[in-house]
């Protein structure tokens, strides 16, 4: 099983973008798994969204205390939340700025991690570029699937479809595939480093 965890903050499609991404792996022909856990239901307060995939059925349900990825919408809760409670050593991060690690104050902490599975997107960036909002959550999606290798990226756009119609989902299309595009290209840096 394959436990992903997103920590954003309410307003920017934290539980959406879990929603989508369980939508891709079911394209996919897997099992998967969506909820979100809310503290204070109010735009701009900590939010956390959790989704599982697997090849067979999920019975399980509390939320995901050991991630094997975690996609952080938004880097100021790096400091305020404990984001990387539990998350295994060997486990992927992508997080949404346009800073590196060290200038995040989170690269002595990432030390000796597989460099190939840390990667840093400007998904708001892009978002307002490709979609005029500053909602983070589809260039992650398509930087995840860069980055993991878990799902492919035409299954992240069919679920971009499913979920939007018209311009919005063509501009949100366009973000997740500019984001797996610099995605994959910083991981290529990356291997090429180690």
């Amino acid at each position: 099983m394959f436990q992903v965890r997103i920590h954003g903050r309410g307003g920017q499609g934290v539980v959406t973008g879990a929603e989508m991404l369980s939508v891709a792996a079911f394209l996919e022909g897997e099992y998967a798994q969506a909820f979100p856990s809310f503290g204070s239901e109010r735009t701009g307060a900590p939010v956390v969204a959790f989704c599982r995939i697997d090849r067979k059925e999920i019975r399980l349900r509390e939320p995901i205390i050991e991630p094997d990825a975690l996609i952080i919408q938004d880097p100021t809760l790096l400091h305020q939340v404990d984001v990387f409670a539990g998350v295994k050593r060997d486990g992927y991060i992508l997080i949404n700025t346009n800073r590196s690690f060290d200038e995040l104050g989170i690269g002595e902490l990432l030390r000796g991690w597989h460099p190939e599975h840390l990667c840093t997107v400007a998904a708001t960036e892009l978002a307002l570029k490709h979609v005029g909002r500053a909602v983070p959550n589809v260039p992650l999606l398509g930087g995840f699937a860069a980055i993991s290798g878990i799902l492919g990226l035409e299954s992240v756009i069919a679920a971009i479809r499913r979920r939007f119609s018209g311009k919005i989902a063509e501009g949100n299309v366009a973000a997740a595939s500019e984001a797996y595009g610099i995605v994959k290209a910083e991981m290529k840096e990356a291997s090429a480093h180690a």
